[in-house]
C-alpha cells in the first residue's frame, strides 16, 4: 500500500495490503485495516446482541489503525521501542486501574480504563503481528471460537446438547470442557505419552490468592474439597494455632525459650493460613483478590480520615501514643 507517497507493509498483518483491506477514514494516515477484522467484529457484535452499537467495529478498527501508525516508520519513537516484555508492567497497571474504577462504580472512569486496557491488548497483538505470529483478527477469532465451544448448551442444542438451567450446571460443564481442552493440548504437544495432571496449566504469574482459588477449584472438580465452609474455618483455626507457636518462639515465651524463631516455618505457616483463607472465600462465593483489595481501600480511607482529624487538632500522628491513635481510629470508624 502507499501512504504519504511511500510503499509500506501493513501493520495489521505480515502481508501487504490488498483489495481485501478496508480503510477507515479519519484515522491517522487513513491506515487500512484487514477486512477480516471488520468482519469478525461485526459477526461478534451480531452474535452477542451488540448490533445496537453499529459504531463498535469501526471504533475498534480505528484503534487498531492508530496503533499501526504509532508503530510505523514515521510513528512514535517510544511506541516503536516497546516489546511484549516491556509492556507487561503497563498491562498490569491498566488491569488494576480498571478494577479500581469498577470498585468505585464510576462509569466514566470504567469507560476510560476499559479503553486503556483494550489498547494494551491491541498493542501486544500489533507486536505479535509484526513478528509474524498472529494478528488481532486471529485473537478475536480464537476467543470467539472458545466461547462458542464452551457454551454448547447455547450453540450446540441442534446437536443434542442439553439445556442448562442454573449457573452451577454451567460452571460444572465449563470445567469439564476446559479439562478436555487441556488433555487435547497435552496430547497434541507430547503425542499422548506424557501423564495429564489436573493442576497443570494454572499460570505461576497469577496473583497468589487468585492462583490458590484456581487450585482449589481444580481439586474440587474431583471431589477433593472440604464439605462445608465451617470445615475450612476449622482448618484455619488449626493453622492459627501453629502460627501462635511460631509467635511464641519469636518472643521467647514458648517451651524452648528464646532463640528458637524459625523464619522458614513462619513463612510456611502464614502461607498455609492464606491458602485456607482463599479456599474459604471460594466456599463462600467470595473472590479473595477483590475482598483483600476492598479491605485495603477501607483501611486507606479510614487512615486518611484519621490523619485529617489529627491535623485538625493541630497534632501529628507521630506525636500520639498508641492508645490515642486507637481512640482516633475508633472515632473515624463510627
Amino acid at each position: 500500500m502507499r501512504i504519504d507517497g511511500r510503499e509500506r507493509l501493513s501493520r495489521g498483518s505480515v502481508e501487504r495490503q490488498t483489495a481485501h483491506s478496508q480503510p477507515i477514514i479519519g484515522t491517522p494516515c487513513d491506515v487500512p485495516v484487514p477486512r477480516r477484522v471488520i468482519e469478525k467484529l461485526t459477526e461478534s457484535a451480531n452474535l452477542t446482541g451488540m448490533a445496537s452499537s453499529p459504531a463498535a467495529p469501526e471504533a475498534f478498527a480505528r484503534l487498531v489503525n492508530i496503533m499501526a501508525t504509532l508503530r510505523g516508520p514515521d510513528g512514535c519513537p517510544w511506541d516503536r521501542e516497546q516489546t511484549v516484555d516491556t509492556l507487561k508492567p503497563f498491562v498490569l497497571e491498566e488491569t488494576y486501574e480498571l478494577l479500581e474504577a469498577i470498585d468505585t462504580g464510576d462509569h466514566a472512569a470504567i469507560r476510560e480504563e476499559l479503553g486503556d486496557f483494550l489498547f494494551e491488548a491491541i498493542f501486544i497483538a500489533q507486536l505479535e503481528s509484526e513478528a509474524g505470529h498472529f494478528s488481532i483478527a486471529d485473537a478475536l477469532a480464537e476467543v470467539g471460537d472458545k466461547l462458542v465451544r464452551r457454551h454448547p448448551h447455547i450453540f450446540a442444542r441442534d446437536q443434542g446438547e442439553a439445556r442448562l438451567d442454573s449457573s452451577g450446571q454451567v460452571k460444572q460443564r465449563w470445567e469439564e470442557i476446559k479439562a478436555q481442552e487441556r488433555q487435547e493440548r497435552q496430547e497434541g504437544s507430547t503425542g499422548g505419552n506424557a501423564p495429564k495432571r489436573l493442576l497443570d496449566g494454572i499460570p505461576d504469574a497469577l496473583p497468589a490468592l487468585l492462583r490458590a482459588d484456581q487450585i482449589g477449584r481444580r481439586a474440587q472438580s474431583v471431589g477433593f474439597d472440604w464439605l462445608q465452609a465451617r470445615d475450612v474455618v476449622a482448618k484455619m483455626e488449626e493453622e492459627v494455632a501453629e502460627i501462635r507457636e511460631v509467635v511464641s518462639d519469636a518472643t521467647g515465651t514458648g517451651p524452648g525459650g528464646p532463640g528458637r524463631f524459625d523464619p522458614m516455618r513462619a513463612e510456611e505457616e502464614v502461607g498455609d493460613l492464606l491458602f485456607a483463607i482463599a479456599n474459604l472465600s471460594r466456599k463462600l462465593g467470595v473472590d479473595p483478590e477483590t475482598a483483600l483489595r476492598k479491605a485495603n481501600q477501607k483501611f486507606t480511607r479510614r487512615f486518611t480520615q484519621m490523619e485529617v482529624v489529627v491535623e485538625a487538632r493541630g497534632q501529628s500522628l507521630k506525636a500520639l501514643s498508641l492508645d490515642e491513635l486507637e481512640a482516633c481510629w475508633q472515632q473515624v470508624k463510627r
